[in-house]
């Protein structure tokens, strides 16, 4: 079974404040079928409809659960026929034990609520959770070790190799608890201005993608210098030839 591929309109936030259906098809142009939204909880009449008329499925999305509308956000990605709900970032808490373990069961109580829909609910990494060391372990594996098993992982594996993890050792070790990944390349300066096309930066894509087969190719630039829809298609291209 080939893994999906997908692309984080959070990379094309600029074109979608332009026009969203428009951008939409564009996205569906480069080929892809799914995506994966962010700042859609309050636009899902509007992205229900280019969705569709785009011929995308929206197979996860980002939204701030664990210290926002956990509830809105559930019955949004639910009228969206979202598989995943990810949340994005929680920047504090690494710091220690209890607060990691507090991260963790605040995303287990939402897996709760979400499961009867059909919804997934998982984590998407930074380099705080990797660079805050608990007991000589990284937070991230304190993390991982303490999550319900109905919360699931996106590792961004981008800011994981920054953060000082080797991203491929980090999927092997989780297997399939990783259920999709953020692909992304350039210098491992941390510097998201630098990314690059996936394939032409500093970043191990094809160890990442081997150590991973079945997890979601979700392609994402933070920031790009070039065309980011000529970026996006380079990346697209670049990973499709690692599943050939």
């Amino acid at each position: 079974m080939t893994a999906a591929l997908s692309v984080q309109l959070y990379s094309v936030r600029d074109a979608l404040a332009a026009d969203l259906p428009g951008t939409l098809d564009r996205i569906a142009g480069l080929g892809f079928a799914n995506v994966e939204l962010f700042d859609f909880v309050d636009r899902v009449d509007e992205y229900r409809t280019a969705l569709a008329n785009a011929g995308l499925a929206a197979l996860s999305g980002h939204a701030p659960i664990a210290e926002g509308d956990a509830e809105r956000a559930i019955e949004a990605a639910a009228a969206l026929g979202m598989r995943t709900l990810i949340e994005p970032m929680i920047r504090h808490g690494w710091e220690t034990a209890d607060g990691v373990h507090a991260i963790a069961d605040r995303l287990g109580q939402i897996a709760a609520q979400a499961g009867p829909l059909g919804i997934e609910v998982g984590y998407h990494n930074h380099t705080w959770e990797f660079e805050s060391a608990i007991d000589g372990r990284s937070a991230f594996d304190v993390f991982a070790e303490r999550i319900d098993p109905a919360v699931v992982l996106e590792v961004d594996t981008y800011w994981a190799e920054v953060g000082g993890q080797s991203a491929p050792e980090l999927l092997a070790r989780l297997g399939d608890r990783v259920r999709l990944l953020h692909v992304k390349d350039g210098p491992q300066s941390g510097d998201a201005a630098a990314q690059q096309p996936a394939g032409s930066g500093d970043m191990p894509i094809k160890e990442i993608l081997a150590a991973a087969p079945q997890a979601v190719r979700v392609i994402e630039f933070d920031a790009y210098a070039g065309d980011i829809f000529d970026g996006i298609a380079q990346s697209l291209r670049f990973v499709s030839r690692q599943a050939a």
